[in-house]
């Protein structure tokens, strides 16, 4: 007897359609699984043998044979329980195999035949849009799944009740387009919180605005911290879009743990500097996306930079510049998203007080130059805004003046990226901060004074190609704050003034 149950698997991000054969031969009681299945897949045997037991019916004492094709990709997690337990009941006849052929099944079961929710649902649901059959999922993942709206969807709770609906004994609704309400935004923080720092928060307010990478270099308590926090505060609401991108990298990563639980706010990482090279990028045994990943559309936050150890922070400076990071194994390479907003923080000493206004530094000019090593010139480099960071004064930490609350700074940023969005709609690129040198000449004209302005800083100042480039773009979004066609001179001293720091300075 043999049946065969359509399912899918994850590998990334990416979707594979997997056939799940079952054969039911006479022969000694055994239950083989092939088609390079690995441990978690091997185990399922007991899980499928259990919950079909334990469902009330009889479980086959034949030769079992189950093979999950195709055979040259590798099989991984518990997805394959379900369509394993719907092919043995079908090619043992309790299942009528024409019926169960209609639908795509998906999931985990628990022993007494409970489906549990499985990784990656919005990824295979995405897969199935434009298919006409329907996708049978575990109930607690019918939410994630939802955001894709066009595929049909019908949850269960149980085995039992898939296959009293496989039978014709009950009704289900076909479901594909769940009303999801996404949640208001609701911070206990804001920017109006932090006193003084008028220059800073300027500066946060266009990185916001272009997705300009920004690092901060200051004393310990200097507020460099309490800044990044807020950035989330100042920057626009997420889109259905960007939801939907950012919870199918968290359903992989497992990070959705309330049933009804999806990606309404945009991403906030801020990874221990202990953090390891695959904790940071993804992989691992079974690889998952790391905090670079995480923090798709949102910020990632790399406090103190230079404890981080050096080849974690070297693999930073490809995902800053393509926005998605590859990781290769020996079959197989997964590509992951890794569109972020790069906020650093960095004491300018070991002891952190170099330059300190009302502490003296202790470190040696050695120690402090073998401090500021560990970040390398190419990392620097891919910096688009690069701050110091004073201690506030006594007469602005006790004054009265609070400045600007983020919704207004908010609503400012939210017309940036609309001017860009409008204006790049034609190109891959969506903010200032990523455009090309080919797109920099295409969309950036320059006034001849502001040419000749930034000639001069050229000459003057020994700026990389890169840091030439990074001035353009900073006052590209100046500009657009501004309201204005066309990138001036004022534009440009502000831009270049957001360059001018560097790590040799001072020392």
């Amino acid at each position: 007897m043999y049946a065969k149950v359509k399912s899918l698997t994850n590998v990334g991000l990416k979707v594979y359609e997997v056939i799940v054969e079952v054969d039911i031969s006479v022969g000694l009681p055994s239950f083989t699984i092939v088609g390079l299945p690995d441990t978690s897949v091997q185990e399922a045997k007991e899980r499928v043998r259990a919950a079909i037991k334990n469902s009330g019916f009889d479980f086959p004492a034949r030769r079992i044979t189950v093979n999950l094709a195709p055979g040259e990709l590798k099989k991984e997690g518990t997805i394959f329980d379900l369509p394993i337990a719907i092919g043995i009941l079908s090619a043992s006849g309790e299942l009528n195999p024409e019926i169960v052929n209609n639908y795509y099944f998906a999931g985990e079961l628990s022993l007494e035949g409970d489906l549990r929710k499985i990784k990656g649902g919005l990824s295979l649901s995405l897969f199935l849009k434009n298919s006409d059959l329907s996708f049978i999922i575990p109930e607690k993942n019918l939410y994630e799944c939802s955001l894709s709206k066009e595929t049909k969807l019908i949850p269960f709770k149980n085995l039992n009740e898939i296959i009293s609906f496989l039978r014709g004994e009950i009704k289900k609704e076909v479901i594909s387009n769940l009303d999801i309400k996404f949640n208001e935004e609701q911070f206990d923080v804001d920017l109006s919180d932090v006193k003084g720092h008028s220059f800073l928060k300027r500066a946060m307010e266009i990185s916001a605005s272009g997705k300009h990478h920004i690092i901060m270099v200051g004393s310990p308590g200097s507020g460099k911290t309490m800044l990044a926090k807020r950035m989330l505060t100042i920057m626009p609401k997420l889109s259905f879009e960007e939801a939907v991108e950012i919870t199918e990298i968290y359903s992989i990563a497992g990070i959705l743990k309330d049933d009804e639980e999806i990606a309404a706010l945009r991403p906030f990482r801020s990874p221990h500097h202990t953090i390891s090279y695959a904790g940071l990028v993804g992989g691992g045994t079974n690889p998952k996306p790391g905090e670079i990943s995480l923090a798709h559309k949102g910020v990632l936050f790399l406090d103190e930079l230079p404890e981080f150890r050096r080849d974690v922070l070297e693999v930073l400076r490809q995902p800053i510049e393509d926005g998605f990071v590859t990781i290769s194994r020996v079959k197989m390479s997964l590509v992951y998203p890794s569109d972020f907003l790069l906020i650093s923080a960095m004491n300018p000493c070991p002891c952190g007080y170099f330059g300190d206004s009302e502490k003296n530094c202790t470190c040696s000019v050695y120690e402090i130059k073998k401090y500021r090593s560990k970040i390398s010139g190419p990392l620097w480099d891919r910096f688009d805004i690069k701050l110091k960071v004073p201690r506030i004064s006594e007469s602005e930490l006790f004054g009265q003046n609070e400045g600007e609350s983020s919704k207004v700074i908010r609503e400012r940023v939210k017309r940036a990226w609309e001017i860009q969005s409008d204006r790049y709609r034609d190109e891959n690129v969506k903010f200032n901060g990523k455009l090309t040198p080919m797109l920099i000449k295409k969309y950036i004209p320059l006034t001849n004074e502001a040419e000749n302005t930034l000639r001069n800083a050229l000459k003057s100042l020994n700026l990389t190609i890169r840091s030439f480039h990074k001035i353009i773009k900073i006052a590209r979004t100046i500009a657009d704050l501004e309201g204005v066609d066309k990138v001036n001179t004022s534009h440009l001293l502000e831009a270049i003034s957001y360059q001018r720091y560097s790590l040799t300075d001072e020392i």
